[in-house]
């Protein structure tokens, strides 16, 4: 079975028609119609309604080695991004817990390129029993912080780790101190800090690489 539950497109899409799963309704429709139905300004002419995808809790794998945990994010790009990192660093799972963005909004969705349907995408609000879950499951909490003691470029990664990565305004704040290591990634020049997406590319592939050596 298919995430997408039906199909609006238009003819120029007939050549996907015949590879789309034959559990999924396709309409053929005008350029019109495609606007009218999607939010972006300029659609590209085929979009879907999807299952869900998001996941409790209870689906974070049972001995995760990477996990990307999101805390307060509120930016939708910044969470597709997220999580499009998240994939392509080989990352078990994305977590967004606290007063995070959905990550099915349509920004977020279309930030991710595709890597939402690729990993598992959980949302609990509760970031002390996210916390508690990943500590059980074996993982060593880092938390990206600016004030960390610890360099990016000198910590251990080699262990199973959850990097918090926090609120693009206000970074992690008190939520740091529940991390087994806070890890700061060194500003060489002269801006004040790097965008949250950013930060968490650094980090989850300097997690990626250090466990694959």
């Amino acid at each position: 079975m298919g995430a997408a539950i039906e199909v609006f497109a238009t003819p120029r899409f007939d050549d996907w028609h015949r590879s789309a799963p034959d559990d999924t309704l396709w309409h053929v429709v005008d350029d019109a119609t495609v606007a009218d139905i999607a939010d972006a300004v300029t659609p590209q002419g085929i979009l879907a309604r999807c299952r869900s995808v998001v996941q409790p809790l209870d689906a974070l794998p049972a001995h995760p080695r990477l996990v990307a945990v999101g805390v307060d994010v509120r930016d939708p790009g910044n969470a597709g991004s997220i999580i499009r990192v998240a994939d392509a660093a080989g990352a078990d799972a994305v977590v967004f817990a606290g007063d995070s963005v959905d990550p099915l909004n349509p920004k977020a969705v279309r930030a991710t390129v595709g890597s939402l349907f690729h990993l598992p995408v959980i949302v609990d609000r509760d970031l002390t029993g996210v916390v508690a879950a990943l500590r059980e499951r074996g993982a060593r909490l880092l938390a990206a912080d600016g004030a960390g003691e610890t360099s990016l470029f000198d910590a251990d990664l080699t262990a199973p780790a959850a990097w918090l990565f926090g609120n693009e305004a206000h970074g992690l704040g008190a939520s740091a101190g529940i991390a087994d290591l806070r890890v700061a990634i060194p500003i060489y020049g002269r801006a004040e800090s790097l965008n949250l997406a950013t930060a968490a590319a650094l980090c989850l592939y300097a997690s990626a690489s250090a466990q694959r050596r």
